[in-house]
């Protein structure tokens, strides 16, 4: 349930209200936007027994959310959410561009990848440390040591770091050199995962499992955010059709849809959706012209040596060219990029 305050309330008025929900148990979440300041009802509102809000000189109404996710919902705060991560900022006007290789593979490379990224115009340096593969046989990652790789050359190039976890005995060790932790697709309803990266209070990039309705997507946000942490971005990177022609479908409809049911900042995995680079620019523009907050693509030094998904990883020269498509684009649509 939401509370939504009377035009003109104080802070006192707000105080009031945040109080009465203390004293049955209950928590809050306040939401203070253009419109309206929204108190969200936090708990099992059966706790207020009789007790009507409404009756509250300083209340309009009070509106029952009807989803699974209450914390996620548009309701929640009607304006949405941005995600703060150190001086970059996610959700607001300017698109958030990530970039780097699938996988760390070595010091040359990731520093390689930092270089050209940053040099294009990139916000964050992405990359794999620790990977989660189809095949136990298939490069692993290079655990720890990647993430101080990656760390190292973010830092030479004024980089903010996001990379992957997939267990959740990682994330003290991952969040010494990471600015953002990743939930990939297969994660994705990691519940107990999860709930730590919850806890952690570390900024989240979650990624929708590759069989996931938007509302199960939202859901495991709520997991997280149910634990504290409202630093959650979502990253829409195709899901699994019938159609053979690219890796997965990316579902350019979601961008739109997670608009209008939930408050939190999406970007674009074109990398992953296409599986084949030369799709990734147009998958890029079509996500960014359907309300996408940026875009997460992987890019390596010299994709035909990398050590996995090659065949989907651009060149740091491909990429400086799409990010200038996308530049254009974010003119005519009334976004920046820098």
């Amino acid at each position: 349930m939401i509370i939504v305050m009377k035009n003109g309330s104080t802070k006192q008025d707000v105080e009031k209200v945040i109080e009465a929900l203390k004293e049955h148990g209950l928590g809050a979440n306040l939401s203070t936007g253009s419109q309206a300041t929204i108190v969200g009802v936090l708990g099992d509102k059966a706790k207020l027994g009789g007790f009507d809000f409404e009756l509250m000189d300083c209340v309009e109404k009070c509106v029952p959310i009807m989803h699974s996710y209450k914390l996620a919902s548009r309701e929640m705060c009607p304006d949405g959410r941005v995600v703060q991560v150190g001086e970059e900022v996610i959700g607001r006007k300017k698109l958030v561009m990530m970039a780097g290789p699938c996988a760390v593979e070595s010091e040359d490379q990731i520093t390689q990848a930092a270089v050209g990224v940053k040099a294009a115009g990139a916000h964050f340096l992405r990359g794999g440390a620790y990977k989660p593969r189809t095949s136990p046989y298939s490069f692993q990652g290079m655990e720890e040591e990647g993430l101080k790789l990656m760390r190292k050359a973010a830092d030479a190039c004024g980089l903010k770091v996001v990379s992957e976890i997939v267990a959740h005995d990682q994330i003290d060790t991952a969040g010494k050199y990471c600015d953002m932790l990743q939930i990939g697709a297969r994660n994705m309803q990691n519940f107990r995962l999860l709930r730590e990266v919850g806890r952690s209070k570390i900024p989240v990039l979650l990624k929708r499992g590759i069989s996931s309705t938007v509302e199960e997507w939202l859901d495991a946000a709520e997991y997280i955010m149910s634990e504290g942490n409202y630093n959650v971005v979502l990253c829409e990177r195709g899901i699994r059709t019938f159609e053979t022609a690219t890796r997965n479908t990316l579902d350019v409809s979601a961008v739109p849809v997670v608009k209008e049911r939930s408050s939190l900042p999406i970007i674009i995995d074109p990398s992953h959706a296409a599986g084949k680079s030369k799709y990734i620019t147009s998958l890029s523009l079509a996500g960014i012209a359907a309300g996408a907050d940026g875009l997460i693509i992987e890019v390596h030094p010299n994709p035909k040596v990398a050590m996995s998904d090659a065949a989907q990883q651009l060149t740091p020269e491909a990429y400086a060219t799409l990010f200038q498509k996308v530049g254009a684009l974010a003119k005519v649509i009334g976004r920046e990029m820098q």
